[in-house]
């Protein structure tokens, strides 16, 4: 029986839960959902990982990212940061931005840059591998970018990009490319936040232990 689009919107949130029935599941937060209650969040077992906004452009830290970050891990939750690409701003001054805010040893997932079209305007491609180098020197590891499917495809889809991992907003079907995360819905629910809060899920072929910074090694010093 053919299904009309209506019919079809309507069934794409059970199609999706479906999908993270069993997933690992993972928010990112912000300013924007005020005081989480952590402790309410930490009910839901699906819920693995969050990643935290940090900062934006050269000046904006958020207002939230201590408590979110403290309040997350207490509960058992891991936790990585992300910074949100500004085209305003050179990547170093962007880099500092975030190092301002970030620590590194309160840090359980390599870090993301967040690259979006209502922020960046044109994307000079020298500035964002510029960042992602001054990133992957900082902190050990290769950062996540996180875009569209149109950004990807627009610039990311060149051998260069293929050793980095990719966090991919999709919230209508799932991305036509190779990645690591998707953010399936910006319209979830979850006990302790008000309001909507973004999920996302593993691709078949990733886990949550692809993406935390490994632990360095204690040598015994003689």
């Amino acid at each position: 029986m053919e299904l009309s689009k209506k019919h079809l919107l309507l069934l794409l949130p059970l199609l999706l839960l479906h999908l993270t029935s069993s997933a690992q599941l993972g928010i990112d937060v912000s300013r924007f959902q005020d005081t989480i209650n952590w402790k309410q969040v930490a009910t839901n077992k699906k819920i693995k990982f969050v990643y935290v906004k940090a900062s934006e452009g050269s000046s904006i830290a958020d207002p939230m990212y201590r408590y979110n970050v403290r309040k997350a891990r207490e509960v058992g939750l891991l936790v990585g940061s992300y910074h949100v690409y500004s085209g305003r701003s050179t990547a170093q001054e962007q880099f500092r931005n975030f190092k301002r805010v970030v620590g590194k040893t309160k840090q359980d997932l390599i870090p993301v840059l967040d690259i979006e079209a209502v922020h960046c305007g044109k994307l000079y491609m020298k500035r964002v591998d510029k960042l992602l180098e001054l990133l992957q020197r900082e902190y050990g590891v290769k950062p996540m970018i996180y875009t569209s499917e149109k950004l990807y495809f627009t610039h990311f889809n060149i051998p260069k990009y293929k050793r980095y991992h990719f966090f991919i907003a999709n919230y209508n079907k799932e991305p036509s490319m190779s990645y690591t995360l998707w953010q399936y819905t910006q319209h979830g629910r979850q006990r302790g936040i008000r309001g909507f809060i973004d999920f996302s899920r593993f691709s078949k072929k990733y886990s949550i232990n692809n993406i935390k910074i490994p632990a360095k090694k204690s040598g015994n010093k003689k």
